[in-house]
């Protein structure tokens, strides 16, 4: 759990959520601005903000060991080295002072100990993995001589640097036009591949996670409403929060200037959340036990997917889920 200190209280930007990502898997992390998507991604590698409060019984577990338990030195050698973030914005992301090669480089000089002339070999070799032209005379820019898309890519190199286990990627295509979109998921995902590599892909369009991930957490409010392998969300949503957002996503198949779906009301306040659920004021389902008790996370047939909700979608389903830990919320 997250919580912020604010004028008029204490957010709770992240708030009671827990799951489990293994080795060379793609989880998604979808909702609306300001759900609290980023906060989780920063929260586990250890980023949040100065006045930012952690609860004391919030663990983040990475290969068996409690980050949050280890010495700083002990976090440092794995922040950066074996668990790296790509930023949603890389301009504000890369140091405006410092050129490219310096950026891609300090990592392995820090946690390899590789000696200079190999991290900037290395660098280059990144740059032309990540598909920038001429990436030896690249090393010697800055990054406001680059392209928005190449800096996206100087960010990705940079956390690939050290071969991470764990990539967390947040929003790393929101800025960016739909070819380099797809170019840059595309190259994630064939590293992911090829290195093995867990990834927590954050966005807030369910469109870039169709394919490229394996399992979805629904974020609302600071919480996972739900939480089910990629293709059953699309087909068979439980929570009517996942139903509103898949109506929401422009198709092609819809008549060219029709109006977009939008999801009423407001997100709740999260200073003073309900005692009920969070969505249950934008509901259509809702009804009185909605707004007087949050429900309970339930798992799908004895697995550990599931969804929070009194009046779920598809309530009788029976279709079974493969029985492997995914989340718990």
């Amino acid at each position: 759990m997250v919580h912020l200190p604010a004028k008029r209280g204490v957010v709770h930007a992240v708030d009671g959520i827990s799951f489990v990502l293994r080795k060379g898997k793609t989880l998604g992390i979808v909702g609306e601005s300001g759900c609290g998507k980023s906060m989780l991604g920063r929260a586990i590698m250890g980023l949040l903000p100065g006045n930012a409060i952690l609860s004391p019984l919030s663990e983040v577990i990475f290969q068996g060991a409690s980050l949050h338990r280890l010495s700083p030195k002990q976090r440092r050698d794995i922040i950066g080295n074996e668990i790296a973030m790509v930023f949603q914005d890389p301009m504000t992301s890369l140091n405006p002072v410092m050129r490219i090669g310096h950026q891609i480089a300090e990592g392995m000089l820090q946690h390899q100990k590789r000696k200079k002339k190999d991290a900037w070999d290395r660098a280059a070799h990144l740059l032309q993995k990540v598909g920038i032209d001429s990436p030896a005379a690249r090393l010697r820019h800055y990054p406001h001589q680059l392209s928005g898309g190449q800096r996206q890519r100087v960010a990705i190199a940079i956390a690939l640097a050290c071969s991470p286990k764990l990539l967390i990627a947040d929003e790393p295509t929101s800025a960016l036009d739909v070819t380099v979109q797809a170019e840059i998921l595309d190259l994630l995902n064939r590293h992911r591949l090829y290195e093995e590599m867990a990834m927590l892909l954050i966005s807030h369009d369910l469109g870039v996670m169709a394919g490229r991930t394996d399992d979805i957490a629904v974020m609302y409010a600071g919480q996972i409403v739900e939480f089910t392998p990629t293709p059953e969300l699309f087909q068979n949503p439980r929570m009517p929060y996942t139903k509103a957002l898949l109506a929401a996503m422009p198709l092609l198949s819809k008549p060219a200037h029709a109006d977009l779906a939008t999801i009423g009301g407001l997100p709740p306040d999260l200073v003073a959340p309900s005692p009920g659920c969070r969505f249950s004021p934008r509901c259509p389902r809702r009804r009185e036990r909605c707004r007087k008790a949050a429900p309970p996370f339930e798992p799908i047939n004895g697995t550990l997917y599931g969804y929070a909700c009194w009046y779920p979608l598809n309530s009788n389903d029976q279709r079974l889920l493969p029985r492997r830990a995914a989340a718990r919320c």
